[in-house]
């Protein structure tokens, strides 16, 4: 994946992505004026008709990867197997609700607005939501699920309690619970 970089306020420069080091820059109808030369590196940027090519390749890291998942307040976040753990570990002493369940579960779709109000009342609680597909079977199997919907609820990276099916008041009992803990 190539990032694509021009450095001019009115870029006049264009150039065709290559894969060998040596590639180099054509003028086009002026000039650009300046130029980014930084050793190892190799970026392409571009706009509908302008690029700057510099000439060696490096690896760029996502913020995703350098910064990790994040989660927004008031919300509830989608998690799957790689990122349940590092949102978890992120949370520190908060407590962490986590909803686990299917997509063809009816009882899912009847909890999933009433999860969602409660992450607008309880800022102070981290919401995350996991659909246990082919996909997350190991995190499912590690938490030791047997029915959805079932609630995790975690302190210091630890499961405290665990409400199983679509019991709402058993669930802000247990949140409660384990906050005021």
């Amino acid at each position: 994946m190539a990032l694509n970089v021009c450095v001019s306020p009115n870029p006049k420069w264009v150039a065709s992505p290559s894969l060998d080091s040596g590639s180099s820059l054509r003028p086009s109808l002026g000039s650009c004026f300046g130029n980014l030369n930084i050793p190892s590196v190799n970026l392409n940027l571009s706009t509908r008709t302008t690029s700057l090519s510099l000439r060696r390749s490096f690896s760029v890291r996502s913020s995703l990867e350098t910064a990790g998942p994040t989660v927004t307040v008031g919300q509830v976040t989608e998690v799957n197997k790689d990122t349940f753990w590092p949102i978890v570990k992120a949370a520190g002493d908060k407590t962490v609700v986590l909803d686990m369940y299917t997509q063809w579960c009816g009882p899912c779709k009847v909890m999933a607005p009433k999860f969602q109000e409660l992450s607008k009342k309880y800022e102070d609680v981290v919401f995350l939501k996991l659909d246990c597909n082919q996909d997350n079977r190991p995190l499912a199997k590690e938490l030791g699920i047997k029915v959805v919907p079932t609630f995790k609820i975690l302190k210091d990276n630890k499961v405290v309690k665990e409400v199983t099916g679509a019991k709402y008041d058993d669930l802000i009992a247990a949140i409660d619970n384990v906050r005021l803990s």
